[in-house]
């Protein structure tokens, strides 16, 4: 009898066990992505706490935004819905609009104590409600104040690697330039291979902040039932990278590390987007999880119950949809506030893009004498060396033209990239005839989701609507100088 009294204790112990609320900790970088850490091979920069989550728990090799811009993506990430579902948030320098939730207000109905430090939902106003979190304070303060009976959510933002960079910090540091591999879409240069090594160097700083946060969680005690996720808002802010739909723009890294459920060592290799975050972080929570969000959780793979993702019809989910709107006002007058829209669609094999405005400039104009707000030059791309390095030589010889085109020249209605040959996505196909029936594939597929997502993009014909006339609070990249065009 006392045998079995044990051993219903114990089922009852374990039970209980599994019930348990996990605690949350998402660490998010400005401007980080894919493949700036030593767990995705680069050989330059040195990550050894991201990777030391990626070892502990899953690397995810295909992680991707909703939207390359910080306010949008984070509001993405928040939601748990596309963009252009969320009105202004949709665009940079926005509101958060107050008819949409978040998952840390929700896992705060749940019973959360939630928290937040440095940058979250941002550039822009998240309102009156902390849609982040709800204490505002550094994570070990938060830590030792929170109250003990409540699992925690805890979001740990930073502006690095963000722009600006202090010159040639990277090569200072000891780290040896000729070993950066960069986008093969940039001329080979020493001028932006030194301003990627300072990008790697600010790269390595958030890395510090991931192993000062994993210190104070340990030290707490609460390591074990701790999920712990570390990504970044988009790619690197270069030319062709932020603000794209490319690979270099949308490919982000993302680990996560669940000593308590998820088996150390794993890697998952299909699509995952940053609106599959919410619906993981609720269903980990055993929290109800709204019906209208457009991700799918991403817990029956991280606990070993599923090798694929799967839709709520049982089919499997091995692709990703992405998108952008205004990021800074950089269009030609009279355009006003209008940024450049397009919509895309990433599989395992190929990316469809669909630009809707392609008589716009896609980073913002380069003539800016012409420019809506004064002076804005090619407003959608962080000044940097880089940038000026590729505009001052565009004319240099066909390298260096095709750099010019491939980062600021205005772009065809439609683009398809077949990455195992194209892993780059350097070569359009999007007029060849041998991929007609992948393009015509593609774009219905995407205009379904579109339509089905209620995108305001597709109400109508005219290609100013709401989005472009949004308010914008910030700034505009201005010309900084260099060497005109020859005519």
């Amino acid at each position: 009898m006392n045998r079995f009294v044990a051993l219903l204790m114990l089922l009852f112990l374990s039970v209980a066990a599994d019930a348990k609320q996990p605690n949350i900790l998402l660490i998010i970088a400005d401007d980080w992505g894919w493949p700036h850490a030593g767990a995705y091979g680069d050989p330059v920069v040195k990550t050894p706490n991201f990777d030391r989550v990626a070892k502990e728990g899953m690397l995810f090799e295909q992680a991707f935004v909703n939207v390359p811009s910080c306010t949008p993506c984070r509001a993405s990430l928040l939601a748990g819905k596309y963009h252009w579902r969320l009105g202004p948030a949709a665009n940079l320098w926005a509101n958060f609009p107050d008819d949409h939730t978040t998952y840390p207000l929700l896992l705060q109905k749940a019973g959360y104590e939630t928290g937040q430090n440095a940058k979250a939902y941002g550039p822009g106003s998240p309102g009156k409600r902390p849609i982040a979190g709800e204490k505002r304070m550094a994570f070990g303060e938060f830590l030792a104040e929170r109250d003990k009976s409540k699992p925690f959510c805890f979001w740990q933002g930073s502006s690095d690697p963000h722009r600006g960079y202090i010159k040639g910090s990277g090569a200072r540091s000891g780290m040896d330039i000729s070993k950066v591999e960069m986008f093969p879409h940039y001329p080979d240069s020493d001028i932006i291979r030194s301003d990627v090594a300072d990008y790697y160097w600010e790269v390595q700083r958030f890395d510090r902040l991931v192993g000062k946060c994993l210190e104070e969680l340990e030290e707490s005690g609460l390591a074990e039932n701790t999920i712990v996720l570390v990504t970044g808002d988009h790619n690197m802010p270069f030319p062709r990278c932020k603000g794209n739909l490319y690979d270099c723009g949308i490919h982000v890294p993302l680990a996560i590390r669940w000593p308590a459920k998820v088996k150390a060592g794993q890697k998952f290799f299909d699509p995952v987007s940053f609106v599959d975050l919410a619906p993981t972080f609720l269903n980990a929570a055993g929290a109800p999880i709204p019906k209208d969000l457009n991700g799918v959780s991403l817990l029956p793979v991280l606990v070993g119950k599923e090798k694929q993702l799967k839709l709520a019809s049982g089919k499997v989910r091995d692709f990703v949809f992405a998108g952008r709107e205004r990021h800074c006002p950089g269009q030609e007058k009279p355009l006003g506030l209008a940024g450049y829209p397009c919509r895309a669609i990433r599989t395992n094999d190929f990316l469809y893009i669909r630009n809707f405005a392609p008589e716009r400039w896609p980073a913002g104009t380069p003539n800016y004498e012409k420019a809506t707000k004064q002076g804005a030059w090619l407003a959608d791309c962080d000044n940097s060396p880089t940038k000026t390095y590729i505009w001052e030589n565009r004319d240099k010889d066909d390298a260096h033209r095709q750099a010019w085109q491939l980062c600021f020249g205005k772009r065809p209605a439609e683009e398809l990239y077949e990455l195992k040959k194209d892993k780059f996505q350097m070569v359009n196909v999007a007029d060849n005839p041998e991929y007609a029936e992948v393009k015509k594939k593609l774009a219905a597929q995407l205009e379904a989701e579109l339509k089905a997502s209620e995108d305001p993009r597709l109400k109508g014909g005219d290609a100013l609507i709401e989005f472009d006339t949004y308010r914008y609070a910030g700034g505009a990249p201005k010309f900084v100088g260099g060497k005109k065009k020859k005519k």
